[in-house]
């Protein structure tokens, strides 16, 4: 299998005012494609491990040789994260979710602004670089988590339906040191179709 970028499905303009075009074409044709290209180089001396996807890579991390662990680790799960990322945005999105994920919201955290804050008081927790994500964990039960660098919840036995990038080049050129601010721009954009889309692929 060979790693490719996947295109947006918007243009890099889409998702202004919350996030700028420039972030966003760096953001996805330069940060995103590194992570590919150094994937891709780290794999190359282990053929047996390169018909394969970056997810299955990141669900069984103990099974790839010592040497690259940490190389397809960060860079496995920067492909898979962002191309997650892109999906769960679109212009003019945000408001509030709808359908089985917004009941299982409410009834796992008690009310979307519950959810909310929890999420928001995750992402803004991270130290240095890192993720926010709601995921569903092994046993069916939504859970909200932080995770440090490209780690995905893969990894952890869990299945991620939405994240948020907290990574200084994600915000840095339109926020600055505020983000915070970021997180609250990013709420406008989320894709919640997709959210639930991604959700009901688990528990169908």
């Amino acid at each position: 299998m060979k790693f490719v970028l996947p295109p947006l499905p918007y243009e890099y303009g889409a998702l202004e005012p919350y996030i700028d075009a420039q972030t966003m074409e760096i953001h996805h044709s330069k940060h995103h494609q590194a992570y590919i290209n150094n994937l891709t180089v780290a794999l190359e001396r282990f053929p047996e491990f390169q018909p394969t996807s970056a997810e299955s890579l990141l669900l069984d991390l103990p099974a790839v040789p010592d040497d690259i662990r940490a190389a397809v680790r960060n860079n496995a799960g920067g492909h898979f994260n962002h191309s997650l990322f892109w999906q769960i945005m679109k212009p003019n999105g945000g408001g509030k979710p709808n359908g089985l994920v917004a009941d299982e919201i409410k009834k796992t955290f008690g009310t979307f602004e519950d959810f909310q804050t929890l999420f928001n008081t995750q992402a803004k927790s991270v130290f240095g670089s890192g993720w926010a994500w709601l995921s569903v964990d092994k046993d069916g039960k939504l859970i909200v988590t932080a995770l440090p660098n490209q780690d995905s919840p893969l990894s952890y036995n869990a299945t991620p339906i939405m994240g948020l990038d907290v990574w200084e080049h994600a915000y840095y050129l339109k926020y600055q040191n505020k983000r915070p601010d970021y997180i609250t721009a990013w709420w406008h954009v989320i894709n919640w179709d997709m959210v639930e889309e991604n959700y009901r692929a688990i528990i169908e």
